[in-house]
């Protein structure tokens, strides 16, 4: 059998049509969309002779019947709401393409790599971290709905989940779009993921005085909304200096209480985030976060309390992979790749803490991702399907 990247091609599209919106998809975890794309893999993983499951988390699985070595290869299925096409089903369709090539590989589409029920849960599911605990306990992140139930509904309640078999691996391996520019913006269509950044995600809560904004006069106040802007302009000041190259920070949410315009804020809460590949310089970061915070506890009348709601560690890519990727893009597509880390974060990252990892990106056009508009070339996404087929054959070679 050989690679037949027309048929891959096919599959997207195919896989495009469901759920459509725009140029792009919505397939929210377990929805009726989702479950039929799940459906609609696991009839494929059985047509080209795989063993073929769908788990009680929602894990598409497919098992190589014949002997080794192998390879696991996916990513997922679902989408962001309103979102793009390619994000996750490139790296299942792509993989499912590997078997049908003839090639001994496993192929999963990991359960709500996108976290409307939860963080990671198919792949933590998969390497024995999500606990029956975390299950009673998640709920849909949009509309407030138990998990267990929606299993229920969607038939996938009273069936086991799957284990990973590290042994049975010499790695896995995720295409993947960039979601960024860097590929484009260099004019190179390949990129081989040397890590996957880390995250640590905080809360700051400041607390001030809520009061009338006409009887209260400017040297009375206690405005948790101002000294919440002055904290976060002296934390985006100061960051540079601890932070690296491809270091990034955000502020994704500021909620001022009561929010009203008549109204002195009486609190305020954010949350801020980091990523570096390197543990060593987000330990800068935090230390340079905390000392922001207790520069501006030393300023401000109104006190910021610290909280550490988040962290992930990096995952870094397996070298033997990297090589493989390197030297399959080096003949396929010479001077057209580089190496670079993953500023987002994949299902890989978890099977990290079990089996060696490998990722693979085509460019973004304009880096757009997590909208309708996420689109790729196909010559690239050809050019990605031919790249990671010939990295998956050397490296079961050897």
């Amino acid at each position: 059998m050989t690679l037949d990247t027309a048929r891959f091609l096919d599959d997207l599209d195919t896989l495009r049509g469901i759920g459509t919106y725009r140029s792009g998809v919505h397939r929210p975890t377990f929805g009726p969309e989702d479950m039929q794309t799940r459906h609609w893999l696991a009839a494929q993983l059985e047509a080209a002779g795989l063993e073929a499951t769908i788990d009680g988390i929602g894990n598409v699985f497919g098992r190589h019947r014949g002997p080794g070595p192998h390879l696991l290869a996916g990513s997922h299925l679902e989408t962001q709401n309103q979102a793009g096409w390619l994000d996750g089903v490139l790296g299942v369709v792509a993989a499912l393409e590997l078997a049908r090539a003839g090639l001994p590989v496993d192929v999963c589409a990991y359960a709500d790599e996108e976290a409307h029920w939860g963080d990671f849960i198919g792949s933590r599911s998969l390497v024995g971290e999500l606990t029956e605990a975390e299950i009673d306990a998640a709920r849909n992140r949009f509309t407030g709905e138990a998990l267990r139930p929606k299993l229920a509904e969607v038939g996938l309640a009273g069936r086991p989940r799957l284990a990973l078999d590290p042994g049975r691996y010499r790695g896995a391996l995720e295409m993947h779009i960039e979601q960024g520019t860097q590929l484009e913006q260099a004019g190179l269509r390949i990129g081989v993921v040397t890590g996957i950044v880390g995250i640590r995600q905080f809360r700051i809560v400041i607390t001030g005085q809520q009061d009338h904004t006409g009887g209260t006069t400017m040297r009375e106040r206690r405005d948790a909304g101002l000294t919440a802007v002055r904290l976060l302009g002296l934390l985006d000041a100061e960051m540079p200096r601890a932070a690296a190259a491809r270091s990034v920070w955000t502020t994704g949410r500021i909620a001022l209480e009561p929010n009203a315009p008549m109204i002195i804020p009486g609190r305020a809460e954010i949350v801020f985030s980091f990523r570096d590949l390197s543990d060593a310089v987000m330990d800068r970061m935090e230390a340079c976060l905390r000392a922001v915070v207790q520069e501006s506890n030393r300023r401000e009348r109104c006190p910021a309390v610290l909280e550490e709601i988040g962290r992930s560690a990096p995952a870094l890519s397996d070298p033997a992979i990297v090589a493989a990727f390197g030297t399959a893009a080096t003949e396929l597509c010479p001077g057209a790749w580089q190496a670079m880390p993953s500023g987002a974060i994949h299902d890989s990252q978890i099977l990290a803490r079990r089996l060696p990892v490998g990722m693979l990106f085509v460019p973004s056009i304009g880096g757009i991702s997590h909208h309708w508009t996420e689109d790729t070339r196909r010559e690239d996404l050809v050019l990605g399907m031919q790249v990671l087929h010939a990295a998956a054959r050397r490296l079961l070679a050897g």
